[in-house]
């Protein structure tokens, strides 16, 4: 089989730029000849183009957005690195939205030749966002071949059906100099970072195409489950059963409430004192919007902790014009999503107005026009708990670029942008590539990656690894123990963990240099030689299933019943709202947003290393695991149960098998050390986290 380190040589030499760089939105380059002009890094990887399936046809509807070059980009980026580096004359004063837009977006004029010529191309043309960075357009698949002179393929990409170009765009040169580049033509799939730590419930569908799905399919955790870690111990299996693991093993949690998480991250008295996020507003970017979403997240707050309840004033839908692609993005899906984001944030900033912005679908041409609104909506953080698989490989420049002139746009005015990391670790054991995810490796927002968080009775964090999973099934079974087994049903294997990795876009930002580790800044320099790129996660929380949050939504039941039901989650989308709860708390502490967060965090680690919560190995690794049951249909006991081991801390083999029977195995590359690491980056939020973050 190819190997990951092949796949990339063949798709990725040359790619790696400085973030000032892909930042420009750059006007396309004059290369093919007077007439026309090619769209620079509107061609997608090799390796995203290596299974073809056919042909788009010629009347498939097209929604895409033209993207506008910036005006002085470059004097945007110097004005970025000085409002955000501690110590600096401008450090934390901030652009309004309209002063970024009188002095760096693409102006009037620019809009309206782009305008015209997408009309005379039959396109379209959708509202245009206040900072005129794109123009969204739609039109039919031959419409877009002969505008941009390419034809359209079907790919197999990560398991889906996408749409690419199968040569770079061009466009007339009278517009090269204003347009930057195109997203949407290109199709790429976001999926949420979720982790349920068991089979995924199946996804319901809409009714009908442009409608929201259903709830749903429910899922419930069954007892035994407890109530905080190590709170009840499987005194029933068999030692042999566990080997090499040391028995007895605790079972898993049923799911952390607010005040546990509040308790462990050291935030319980300072929110009880008014420290709670007041004055400061939270925006979540997920695709679809459930209609339930406000109500649910009531009635959760009702039945887990009263005392923070989310009135219908501390919450606003900015709800999507329409709906699409429900099958390609299994719709239902999101709703998990979206519950667990408006609760875990609102745990952690009680007070804090949340803003959810629903995307019309999950692809990046919609999840675009849905970050820049909330980056425009007066939110102070943004949270994005989604991100294209491989991304940083194979979403092509044009795409990213689109994408950080965006992030560049909220940095400079004070939105702090949060992407979880993902939940594949560093993508190998999952597609046999060893590749980050994208957005989280741009250097203009904050990468969140992955803990494991033991809290105990008293609501004290008694011990945080970094996460990695692996899985063993003891037994299936009509109990919810093995009885006699003494051998397990199955073989242990790597199963989740924290998103992770080194960039082949993006050089190492200045705030990462003297922090991060040689070895993971390099590496990747058996393709660009000894030049340190960015690295990621740049910070962590609790994200394991095993460890996860209690969540509570609207869903569907095998009988037909729709209603409210709980049950526990994890990933690191659960990681990046705890965060930007954490933030908002730490913006009103600060008097006003502290804005681009990865200059001030790196600076504090080295300044204040208190601040955070250092995430080492485990003394014992065969000490570190759970016991977990679950339903075998996911709802109830009728079809027994699935009794398994889940490793905490895993660092033993992963294995990737292609589906033809080649199969790689190798130890997991992703783990913990002193300092920043490649699992956690600095650490997890600490006692001091707050105070300094404020203080800068």
């Amino acid at each position: 089989m190819t190997s990951a380190r092949s796949w990339a040589a063949l798709a990725s030499v040359g790619l790696a730029v400085s973030a000032a760089a892909v930042t420009t939105g750059s006007p396309a380059s004059a290369s093919l000849t007077s007439a026309r002009a090619a769209l620079s890094g509107s061609l997608t990887a090799g390796a995203e183009r290596s299974k073809p399936e056919g042909r788009v046809a010629s009347a498939t509807a097209v929604a895409f957005d033209l993207n506008l070059a910036l005006r002085n980009a470059a004097a945007a980026s110097g004005l970025l690195k000085a409002i955000s580096t501690p110590g600096s004359a401008q450090y934390r004063h901030f652009l309004t939205q309209a002063q970024w837009i009188t002095r760096f977006a693409p102006n009037q004029d620019a809009v309206a030749s782009a305008e015209t010529w997408l009309r005379q191309q039959g396109f379209t043309i959708g509202a245009v966002p206040a900072d005129r960075l794109f123009i969204p357009a739609t039109g039919s698949a031959s419409q877009v071949e002969r505008a941009f002179n390419t034809a359209l393929g079907t790919y197999k990409v990560n398991g889906k059906d996408v749409r690419l170009a199968n040569s770079a765009l061009s466009i007339p040169t009278s517009i090269a100099g204003v347009v930057s580049g195109v997203v949407g033509v290109n199709q790429a799939v976001a999926t949420n970072d979720l982790s349920g730590g068991a089979a995924t419930p199946t996804v319901q569908k809409a009714a009908k195409a442009n409608q929201e799905p259903p709830p749903p399919a429910a899922f419930k955790n069954p007892q035994p489950c407890a109530g905080y870690f190590g709170q009840k111990i499987d005194a029933t299996d068999k030692a042999s059963l566990y080997a090499p693991f040391t028995s007895p093993q605790p079972y898993d949690i049923c799911g952390y409430k607010p005040a546990q998480l509040q308790g462990a991250y050291g935030l319980a008295h300072s929110i009880a004192g008014g420290n709670n996020g007041h004055g400061i507003s939270i925006a979540i970017v997920d695709a679809y919007d459930s209609p339930t979403l406000l109500a649910d997240a009531q009635q959760y707050f009702s039945l887990n902790d009263p005392s923070i309840p989310l009135p219908k004033s501390q919450f606003t839908n900015i709800k999507p014009s329409s709906v699409g692609n429900e099958a390609l993005c299994a719709a239902s899906g999101w709703f998990s999503e979206q519950s667990l984001d408006v609760e875990s944030s609102h745990s952690m900033a009680p007070g804090a107005h949340i803003i959810y912005v629903g995307a019309v679908d999950c692809l990046d041409s919609s999840l675009l026009a849905a970050v820049n609104t909330a980056i425009s909506s007066g939110a102070s953080v943004v949270s994005d708990s989604w991100g294209d698989a491989l991304g940083d490989l194979l979403v092509d420049a044009a795409t990213k670029a689109a994408f950080d002139n965006t992030f560049l746009l909220a940095d400079t005015t004070g939105v702090s942008v949060l992407f979880s990391s993902g939940d594949s670790g560093d993508n190998f054991a999952t597609f046999g590539m060893t590749v980050p995810d994208y957005p989280p490796t741009s250097p203009l927002v904050t990468a969140v990656g992955g803990t494991s968080l033991e809290i105990s009775k008293s609501h004290a964090r008694t011990a945080e690894y970094g996460w990695s999973t692996a899985k063993q099934t003891l037994c299936q079974s009509t109990t919810t123990n093995c009885g006699s087994a003494t051998t397990p049903l199955g073989a242990l294997a790597f199963q989740a963990g924290g998103g992770a990795g080194t960039s082949y876009t993006y050089l190492q930002p200045s705030y990462q240099a003297g922090v991060v580790p040689a070895a993971l800044a390099l590496r990747n320099q058996n393709l660009f030689g000894p030049t340190p790129l960015r690295v990621i996660p740049d910070i962590s929380m609790d994200a394991d299933a095993s460890t996860g949050m209690l969540v509570g939504l609207t869903q569907t039941f095998p009988n037909g019943s729709v209603r409210y039901s709980q049950y526990k989650l994890g990933g690191t989308s659960l990681a990046s709202p705890l965060l930007a709860g954490v933030i908002a708390d730490a913006d009103q502490a600060a008097g006003g947003s502290i804005g681009f967060l990865n200059p001030t965090l790196y600076a504090v680690d080295l300044q204040h290393p208190a601040a955070f919560n250092d995430i080492v190995p485990a003394a014992n690794p065969d000490a570190t695991a759970v016991i977990r049951v679950d339903y075998a249909n996911t709802v109830n006991k009728s079809s027994g149960y699935v009794v398994s081991l889940r490793a905490i801390d895993y660092q033993g083999l992963e294995t990737y098998c292609d589906g033809t029977g080649n199969c790689a195995s190798r130890l997991v590359t992703v783990t913990t050390a002193p300092g920043f690491d490649g699992m956690t980056g600095i650490g997890a939020v600490g006692p001091e986290f707050i105070r300094r973050l404020a203080n800068g």
